[in-house]
């Protein structure tokens, strides 16, 4: 079995001067507080008998092999279960802002309709799922969400872009630009998706949960090789990233890297309080042989209603107008980040007129029942409410500031006392 490296400090600085990846959207807890919200996570039954017997190496080393992957063919099963401790969101889709009823919703198709991304993937938000998933290139893939009598499938196939729920027998249908592949590199197999309608950009795969918390590792951060597992039938190594402040919410996050490609092939959230895993996501079964060209082509069965929408890519890069940009403008400003890395947390100072709204009855009734599904604290900022899940935390304060981060209920607290 590889032997086990236990991360010193000097190979952490040596693995944050390479840089695992190239791009950086997202700091590291809300990477991984992304990652937990829009998805996914695997049933244990995944490693099979025994533990490989692979080569020694080092997690510098690991992550080179994951940033010099060339996988761009693949097709396999991922099964996954996210466990935040809340309730089924399957369905609330279409009442989240911006799916308003009508022609208006953010994926561009109707709002409420079977095809409509946004509303479809809201259920990998919490439960036990299966997809399958299909890559040729950057051009061409397919996921599907499978379900018990039903299955609900996003298809590219160069420049046709499909939606279709086989529940509802509709439709979505609308052409990428040319020029529109995710600019995204393919290396770490899956990670270049096409450039679906809003709504269906949430990861799917280990290797894009991988690429997001990995490209955002640094001082913070941990990194070892805790040994070796099996995973879809193959041998891969196990590498773990762990926050190296108290405070967190994130134990660890794991990512089961295949011997041979270099692939991400599970990925693994452990909460720092203990217990089962909050995101687990990886492959049941894995081929990385190119899939048949037939994998993504696609006709709508007789009788779908198939809804036309303009071109995506093109239609995301519309200008808004002067009060939609002034608003953004005004929004973003407000948006602070506290901390570092593990520990950040994000601040959104409390909106003007909510102290008025508190006094009106509605606002109290409001303000009472939401009390009422969090935690009151105190501190010098004032008293407010903690709403908890098992990996993101929110602290509302009484003059309507957010506070939120994979973070302790005290680091909120403090935070808070901090912009006072």
């Amino acid at each position: 079995m590889a032997g086990n490296d236990r991360a010193a400090t000097a190979e952490d600085d040596e693995v944050r001067a390479t840089g695992p990846r190239k791009l950086a959207r997202y700091a590291l807890p809300v990477a991984v507080a992304g990652v937990a919200a829009a998805t996914v996570g695997l049933v244990p039954a995944l490693a099979a008998s025994g533990d490989p017997d692979l080569p020694t190496i080092s997690a510098h080393d690991l992550v080179q092999k994951i940033a010099a992957s060339h996988t761009q063919q693949l097709s396999g099963s991922v099964k996954f279960t996210t466990d935040l401790g809340l309730p089924s969101l399957g369905g609330l889709g279409g009442s989240l802002p911006g799916g308003a009823a009508g022609s208006g919703g953010p994926s561009g198709a109707p709002s409420g309709s079977g095809a409509d991304p946004q509303s479809k993937l809201m259920e990998l938000a919490s439960g036990t799922h299966t997809l399958r998933v299909a890559v040729d290139g950057p051009q061409k893939q397919k996921v599907s969400l499978v379900e018990d009598a039903a299955e609900y499938s996003l298809i590219r196939n160069a420049g046709q872009v499909w939606a279709y729920d086989s529940a509802s027998n509709q439709a979505f249908h609308t052409t990428a630009p040319a020029g529109a592949d995710t600019k995204s590199d393919t290396k770490s197999g899956t990670r270049a998706l096409p450039a679906l309608p809003r709504g269906a950009e949430a990861p799917t795969t280990p290797g894009q949960f991988a690429d997001d918390v990995l490209k955002a590792t640094g001082s913070t951060t941990a990194l070892s090789v805790d040994g070796t597992s099996r995973v879809a039938g193959r041998d891969a190594y196990d590498l773990v990233a762990k926050p190296k402040q108290a405070g967190s919410t994130v134990g660890s996050v794991r990512i089961a890297v295949d011997a041979k490609t270099g692939t991400p092939l599970r990925f693994t959230v452990a909460p720092s309080g203990g217990g089962k895993a909050v995101v687990d996501v990886g492959y049941t079964s894995v081929d990385f042989a190119r899939p048949a060209a037939s994998t993504f082509d696609f006709t709508p069965p007789k009788g779908t209603k198939v809804t036309e929408g303009k071109q995506h890519a093109a239609a995301r890069q519309a200008q808004p107008t002067p009060q939609q940009k002034q608003r953004a403008e005004t929004a973003l400003s407000r948006v602070k980040v506290t901390g570092k890395g593990w520990t950040s947390v994000v601040e959104l100072p409390g909106a003007a007129g909510h102290s008025a709204a508190k006094g009106s009855a509605e606002g109290g009734d409001a303000q009472s029942f939401l009390s009422s599904l969090g935690t009151k604290v105190s501190g010098s900022f004032g008293q407010g409410t903690v709403f908890h899940t098992r990996l993101v935390n929110a602290l509302v304060t009484e003059d309507g500031s957010v506070y939120a981060g994979a973070v302790s209920r005290q680091k909120l607290i403090e935070a808070a006392d901090a912009a006072k």
